[in-house]
């Protein structure tokens, strides 16, 4: 299947552009966005261990098999900061990785750019600023993946669960990275014992979707990898079916809203 695949696309490599007629995108086996969390509420070291997991990845010769694998051959991936609404940062623009050489390109841009830290959490702002990235960026994936970190619930911006339902309804599938490393430097006050919970019940969607906790800041460059790894493969390890059956959530999703709320003063 996958030569039959790849001799169509050099056949039509050969033909000609007409003049007036659109030309087809470069396509790949996913489009993915790679949306990480750098709030005030992780350390200047766990964001270390964060961005190291990430290009440690894409170093690893179990991700570029993966990806070679592909009935493609070949991923296309953007590199994404984020933390409250309106602070969203695209830190390595799309780019094809399709072999160790051009993984390694990727891990370099990845490396050379600098870590941001800012304040407040808005996973609907990163979802919805994510989702506008696919849009005119020149590549035609068999799926569209948003792979979302966070330490934290939702405390800004509009509801979590809006944005996410508007990117199912456009096909885009949400996987989640939850990062549940109890820390006695920051504040628990905005921490939730659950935030697996949350993220399976309000974060992620769409077809296949699923979460990778980190507990252990030991845990993260494994932890990262197995996720590309489960993503690109396709596979499908746990379908949460959260937002695929009429049931209600495990937890309010609008917890870290009333959280900072209530760290405010208010009722």
């Amino acid at each position: 299947m996958r030569w039959i695949l790849r001799m169509a696309t050099a056949l039509l490599a050969l033909i000609p552009a007409q003049p007036g007629l659109a030309q087809v995108d470069d396509v790949v086996d996913i489009e993915l966005v790679l949306a990480v969390d750098v709030s005030w509420s992780m350390d200047h070291d766990e964001q270390l261990l964060q961005r190291q997991g990430y290009i440690g990845a894409f170093l690893h010769p179990d991700v570029v098999a993966a990806i070679e694998r592909g009935d493609w051959g070949r991923i296309a991936v953007t590199y994404v900061e984020w933390a409250g609404a309106g602070l969203q940062m695209t830190q390595v623009p799309w780019t094809v990785v399709d072999g160790a050489d051009s993984a390694r390109a990727f891990a370099g841009r990845l490396a050379a750019a600098p870590i941001a830290r800012l304040r407040r959490t808005s996973i609907s702002s990163a979802l919805a600023y994510s989702g506008t990235l696919f849009d005119g960026n020149g590549y035609e994936g068999f799926r569209r993946v948003i792979d979302i970190s966070g330490d934290g619930p939702n405390n800004m911006g509009g509801p979590v669960t809006d944005e996410r339902d508007k990117l199912i309804e456009a096909g885009v599938t949400v996987n989640g990275l939850p990062i549940m490393i109890r820390r006695s430097s920051y504040d628990p006050f905005f921490q939730i014992s659950n935030l697996d919970v949350y993220y399976e019940d309000c974060v992620i969607g769409g077809f296949g979707a699923f979460v990778v906790v980190v507990r252990n800041a030991d845990e993260f460059a494994a932890a990262i990898r197995r996720k590309l790894i489960l993503e690109i493969a396709s596979a499908r390890p746990r379908v949460v079916p959260a937002q695929l059956q009429a049931r209600a959530p495990r937890i309010d999703c609008m917890i870290g809203e009333k959280l900072w709320q209530r760290w405010r003063g208010g009722p």
